[in-house]
């Protein structure tokens, strides 16, 4: 597959794979990404996983022949984009590996060599010339790992960004890029935004055209849209006005709670409405949700003092990844000595701009007159200064209007002349119609 006259793709999907890096469920399976640049010289970006080296290999062979790579560019040293360098070194022994100098360290550590009298070393600022292509490496450590450096193709405007713009799911199969992109990107980089904002600061200045990540689809079009996101997750603020209630539930009795304050969100008009059962559901998209909504509403049982295993699991996860700027209410039950809303105030407390609802909910056993009230008295807290947000990102309406400086869209076709972007505060004059 070209991506650009010059420019090949010689990934492979995985369709074997359960878990992805242990823990994820990835029904779509995997995609490992490699690129391959056909010029005056030859340089293959990335490898793959290691039970796929022979279909890689035969990648490069099938647009190659018998010509040799003069390069191969490491971005990103995890398992399952290094996992072919050895074998790739010893096909093509007179190829130069480049990388970082912490990638050469980790070299040595996964195979016992680092290659010393073939590497090119490269950093913030290094270029590599491909014939009429010039590479230009941009330092990216922490995104998601501390080695990880980015390069961009002056000539055909190509961002390879190692694993950030990557999602879930193999290439072979059609399902929005958003979802799986963003459980993607909340289990495994969400806890790096600072990392993640540092290096969308540095891709502001190139003239970027494609974005080709080592996971998911080449991106091509739209690309607002893409860093937009990535500027919202990497800030930790909400992507839309929306509730979820994760909740646990021993006997059913919280469930049903959990069911009836639903209803009544819904009913005093809350724009999005999400229930997980964090003993059934998959945890990765319940963390996903709790990044994606503006309001959380944790509901549990007391469970041996604390809180049901479940959902302390599931604040950890939150919290680890630095879970802020959301409003978050309490719903607990108890048939003695209920303990659980301090339990998650407690676990939440170190959390930054954290707004805990004033309404707390307790249930002694199963729902009574006095706790249906509290529900009540919660679900209009929760939905009193909530009107629906139409300017959201999850949408890529053709009318709007995106902030220059971070990507926001705006949707509509007059941008009002006093509006405020809700991320980086910039005005009016910040903004341009998405072309």
């Amino acid at each position: 597959m070209n991506i650009t006259k010059d420019i090949y793709y010689i990934g492979v999907n995985d369709h074997e794979i359960d878990l992805f890096e242990g823990q994820f469920i990835v029904p779509n399976g995997m995609a490992y990404n490699s690129y391959l640049i056909l010029d005056e010289q030859v340089a293959v970006m990335d490898s793959v996983d290691a039970r796929f080296t022979q279909v890689w290999l035969q990648n490069i062979r099938d647009i190659l022949g018998d010509r040799s790579p003069d390069y191969l560019v490491v971005h990103h040293m995890e398992p399952d984009h290094s996992g072919s360098i050895v074998r790739f070194a010893e096909q093509y022994p007179n190829a130069k590996i480049v990388a970082s100098a912490r990638a050469f360290t980790m070299m040595k550590q996964f195979f016992g060599t680092d290659f010393a009298e073939r590497q090119v070393v490269v950093g913030e600022g290094s270029t590599l010339m491909v014939g009429s292509h010039e590479l230009a490496f941009v330092g990216a450590p922490m995104v998601h790992w501390p080695e990880v450096v980015v390069s961009f193709d002056t000539k055909d405007k190509v961002l390879f960004s190692a694993d950030a713009f990557g999602k879930f799911g193999a290439l072979d199969v059609e399902e929005d890029w958003a979802c799986e992109a963003r459980r993607y990107y909340m289990g495994i980089v969400a806890k790096y935004g600072a990392p993640v904002q540092t290096l969308l600061k540095k891709a502001a200045k190139l003239p970027i055209s494609i974005i080709c990540p080592l996971h998911g689809p080449v991106l091509t079009k739209n690309l607002f849209y893409y860093l937009g996101l990535y500027q919202v997750w990497s800030s930790y603020m909400p992507e839309e006005e929306g509730i979820l209630i994760a909740y646990t539930s021993v006997y059913g009795n919280t469930k049903k709670a959990v069911e009836l304050l639903a209803e009544k969100l819904r009913a005093y008009g809350a724009c999005k409405v999400t229930v997980t059962d964090l003993a059934r559901d998959d945890m990765a998209e319940a963390v996903e949700d709790a990044f994606r909504y503006s309001k959380l509403v944790l509901a549990t049982t007391t469970y041996n003092g604390e809180v049901f295993p479940f959902m302390g699991e599931f604040i950890r996860h939150l919290t680890e990844r630095g879970y802020q700027n959301r409003t978050v209410a309490f719903v607990e039950n108890g048939s003695w000595a209920p303990n659980a809303t301090k339990t998650m105030k407690a676990l939440l407390a170190n959390s930054k701009n954290l707004q805990f609802a004033s309404t707390d909910v307790r249930i002694l056993s199963a729902l009574s007159e006095e706790s249906t009230a509290r529900l009540d008295d919660l679900a209009k807290e929760l939905t009193s200064a909530s009107p629906c947000n139409a300017c959201t990102l999850d949408s890529r309406s053709e009318k709007g209007y995106v902030c220059k400086i971070c990507g926001y869209v705006y949707e509509g076709e007059c941008l009002p002349a006093d509006f405020i972007c809700p991320l980086c505060k910039h005005g009016a004059a910040d903004f341009e119609p998405i072309s």
